[in-house]
């Protein structure tokens, strides 16, 4: 089952009250929390402030944002994270597998990486929580082969794997890493971006990536778990267009 939302941070001008009320207007059902911006690590009123919020509009909260990235420096103790986690009712917490893509890990490196994965697995499964990787560039889940040997490596059953189209390759391949990582998957960040343009992250409507789009989510609808599917990276940060690529959203998910 697919189930639409949206990713807070992709309006961080907007308080969650405004974004709370954009995401009703937009008949969608979930939203994941930032906690760069909306609700900050550690800030445990602010997470139960919007959490409440968040189920007064009818709305839950489908995983929380955190930014935590394994292997780095200067990162919050996972504990705080956690405990926001808990606060704001989120059942995932989403973070970044490092600060360095596939190609430039060593191997100590990635055994850092994979310790620290084991270790907030273990902490987030005390507190009744997962923990999903970033599907991303510049991380150990920059492609769909680093990101099951990271699985295979850690061997944890708390940790889960986000997806969203990689750049710089055909949709066949995009498609083909989706099947991948489909038996680890929680959640898809869903945007449209052109994938030969010059400016290869410029922004358009949801619309213009249908096809695709379409075989994506077909392989969603098929799993016999619920995937949240979250608008992100609007086309001009604009409110309108997200109005409208949540009525594509809505569509394709029927």
């Amino acid at each position: 089952m697919i189930i639409p939302g949206l990713v807070s941070i992709t309006f961080r001008q907007l308080s969650p009250s405004e974004i709370i009320e954009l995401v009703a207007k937009a008949n969608l059902n979930v939203i994941e929390w930032g906690g760069d911006v909306h609700v900050p690590h550690g800030d445990i009123q602010q997470a139960e402030t919007v959490a409440r919020w968040t189920t007064d509009a009818g709305l839950s909260v489908a995983a929380y944002g955190s930014y935590y990235r394994l292997g780095a420096p200067d990162q919050p103790a996972f504990e705080s994270v956690v405990e926001t986690a808990v606060a704001l009712g989120a059942p995932t917490i989403r973070v970044w597998a490092g600060n360095r893509g596939s190609a430039e890990a060593d191997d100590n490196y990635r055994k850092q990486v994979y310790d620290e994965a084991r270790q907030i697995a273990e902490i987030a499964k005390q507190h009744q929580r997962s923990v999903s990787f970033e599907f991303h560039d510049g991380t150990l889940t920059d492609t769909a082969q680093s990101a099951l040997q990271l699985m295979d490596a850690v061997q944890h059953d708390n940790l889960a794997m986000y997806w969203q189209p990689p750049h710089r390759i055909s949709d066949e391949e995009r498609t083909a890493s989706l099947v991948s990582v489909l038996p680890y998957l929680t959640h898809v960040h869903v945007f449209q971006w052109h994938r030969n343009h010059p400016q290869e992250r410029i922004r358009y409507a949801l619309q213009e990536g249908e096809s695709a789009w379409q075989i994506y989510l077909n392989h969603l609808k098929v799993s016999d778990r619920h995937h949240a599917a979250m608008l992100e990276f609007v086309r001009d940060d604009d409110p309108d267009q997200f109005l409208e690529d949540a009525k594509t959203l809505l569509s394709w998910v029927k």
